[in-house]
């Protein structure tokens, strides 16, 4: 069993998509040809426009008024916003790197991508009101889902699933 399978965050978003494709029934071949655009765009964006901070193409597969749905419960609105977010992850380890979707599918308007997220925590850590968490050095490899909405050719919801404490675990900032 692929590691990534063994992450309940990883199960719970894949449960989720499945379900929900369960639901309808295959749709005509033309559904096939928008779903393998949508992952195409997909791995683009994780591959390319993220693990190489190119933000001004994060419009290719994000709307305007796109709605983030985070691990940690809050929700953010709009894609300025989205990546203001996103900058924030490299801050504290710019060699973050998105190299491989083991899990890919598509159904209907949505799409599931697992993910394997790597980098290392080698500058400061922000962290609200405080003092900055200083670099351990040490390395992750964190499994994520995102689990998204699309309207056309881009995402107008993404839901995003990693596991904080597993983060938080390999960089040495929890046991």
């Amino acid at each position: 069993m692929p590691s990534s399978l063994r992450n309940p965050i990883v199960v719970a978003g894949l449960a989720a998509l499945s379900a929900a494709a369960a639901c309808k029934p295959a749709g005509p071949p033309m559904a096939d040809a928008q779903c393998a655009a949508r992952l195409a765009t997909f791995d683009s964006l994780d591959f390319d426009v993220y693990s190489h901070q190119k933000w001004d193409r994060l419009g290719e597969s994000h709307a305007a008024d796109i709605v983030v749905s985070w691990p940690d419960g809050r929700e953010t609105t709009g894609l300025a916003q989205h990546i203001e977010d996103l900058k924030k992850d490299f801050v504290y380890a710019p060699d973050i790197n998105i190299a491989v979707h083991p899990i890919r599918i598509c159904s209907g308007d949505y799409t599931a991508v697992t993910g394997i997220e790597t980098g290392s925590f080698t500058r400061p850590m922000p962290v609200a009101g405080g003092k900055p968490i200083p670099p351990t050095g040490k390395s992750f490899r964190l499994a994520m889902v995102t689990v998204a909405h699309w309207k056309g050719g881009t995402m107008d919801h993404e839901w995003l699933y990693w596991d904080n404490l597993a983060f938080m675990q390999q960089v040495g900032l929890a046991h």
